[in-house]
């Protein structure tokens, strides 16, 4: 199949819509379809990713700086007028939207000029988003135009890939009727096979001894990171020597630091930012004895899963997507969303060597339950239902077949 791929956001933004839609267009391609990903320029970072991938094509659009948000990029309306005759030159299987800004737009027009059908994947759940960004506008607002919203973009697309069934609940509150299919986004399993939490702690001055927990997240409010920080806080009086990794960047970053050291933890969390993927991200998972996860917002929660592969004991919260993720999952301990009862559980993690290996060991096999490989091929099924749809004859109304006779 030809599939184009449209979205307001990929790497080197790092994030778990980049790391969704790179998963997506690789496995695809190793299949043997053909990507074209569209995606905004972000200015000398960009080549290198596009190097990277070799896999698909990947066609950057001129972009610049959001106010508001100077991690991201809005694609330039001249760059979007520029490139539309060309991809609708082009053919098409399905358009895939993955955002819901000017790539939505693009993908619209781009169907409704060329006829072929659209999908879109609901990645975020905006409503509780939006306030961290726009924090001066009355949140009540905010959250109505953002289900607003969300009905009309999800009514303009043919059919919705939402992650989970948590998340297909929200839309149906929205009023939202476009039909959807629950497909989460997997990993490819052979990229967790790798890791030497030794090599990070050794390169890093962690001894081998510490009480080491980890958490990888975009250092946004929403991802209830300060809440992690008082639960290491809370750990201290038991585990004096606890070391802290947070693995990633965000808007967030200055304040959580602050936080830190006004809780008195300058010894016990150290900020890494973003670490590469395919060697440094995986030894830092794997020096964690437990990786934390507590966000309240995730449609999915990808962390969760790649921690699983790597084996990795998990406390996390269990909202949303992440309750999606962990359900009858043995290789983490779910709790509660309070800080005394989510130190207590991560404590009996820290204390019991027994736990962890227990809890380990499962990772690997709960994570075989989220490989690319099944998912992959139900996205190609229901890629191809919607591109026959769209090539069967319209029916003719008994007014139009009154005109034609």
């Amino acid at each position: 199949m030809d599939i184009l791929m449209l979205s307001d956001v990929y790497f080197p933004r790092v994030n778990g819509v980049s790391t969704s839609i790179r998963t997506f267009a690789q496995s695809l391609a190793r299949m043997g379809h053909s990507v074209t990903l569209v995606a905004p320029d972000y200015g000398p970072d960009s080549g290198q990713e596009q190097h990277d991938s070799g896999e698909f094509e990947i066609i950057r659009l001129g972009s610049r700086v959001i106010f508001f948000d100077p991690e991201d990029r809005l694609i330039r309306a001249p760059e979007l007028r520029r490139i539309q005759p060309q991809l609708a030159r082009r053919h098409w299987d399905v358009i895939h939207i993955h955002t819901p800004f000017r790539a939505h737009g693009l993908g619209v027009r781009l169907a409704a000029q060329t006829g072929r059908p659209t999908v879109e994947t609901y990645h975020t759940y905006f409503e509780e988003y939006i306030g961290h960004y726009l924090p001066w506008a009355p949140a009540p607002l905010l959250r109505m135009a953002a289900r607003k919203l969300s009905r009309v973009l999800c009514h303009g697309v043919d059919h919705l890939i939402v992650p989970t069934a948590q998340m297909v609940e929200v839309l149906d509150r929205y009023g939202i009727r476009t039909p959807s299919t629950v497909l989460p986004t997997g990993i490819d399993l052979s990229e967790f096979a790798r890791g030497d939490g030794a090599r990070f702690r050794a390169e890093h001055g962690i001894a081998a001894d510490r009480p080491t927990v980890v958490t990888v997240s975009r250092l946004a409010v929403e991802k209830n990171i300060a809440f992690l920080l008082q639960v290491a806080k809370r750990l201290l009086g038991e585990f004096p020597e606890l070391m802290f990794v947070i693995a990633g960047e965000g808007p967030d970053a200055e304040r959580l630091k602050r936080l830190a050291k006004e809780n008195g933890l300058e010894r016990n969390v150290r900020f890494f930012g973003n670490l590469d993927r395919r060697t440094s991200l995986l030894d830092a998972y794997r020096a964690g004895d437990a990786f934390v996860f507590a966000s309240p917002t995730e449609t999915q929660g990808l962390v969760l899963i790649e921690a699983m592969a790597l084996g990795v004991p998990i406390v996390s919260t269990a909202v949303m997507g992440t309750a999606t993720v962990l359900r009858g999952a043995r290789s983490a301990v779910v709790s509660e969303d309070n800080v005394e009862a989510f130190a207590g559980h991560l404590a009996t993690v820290l204390r019991s060597p027994q736990l962890r290996a227990q809890l380990s060991a499962a990772g690997p096999v709960d994570a075989r339950a989220w490989s690319t490989e099944g998912l992959m091929e139900q996205v190609v099924a229901l890629y191809q239902r919607l591109a026959q749809a769209k090539s069967l004859p319209r029916p003719v109304s008994a007014d139009e077949a009154e005109i034609a006779g």
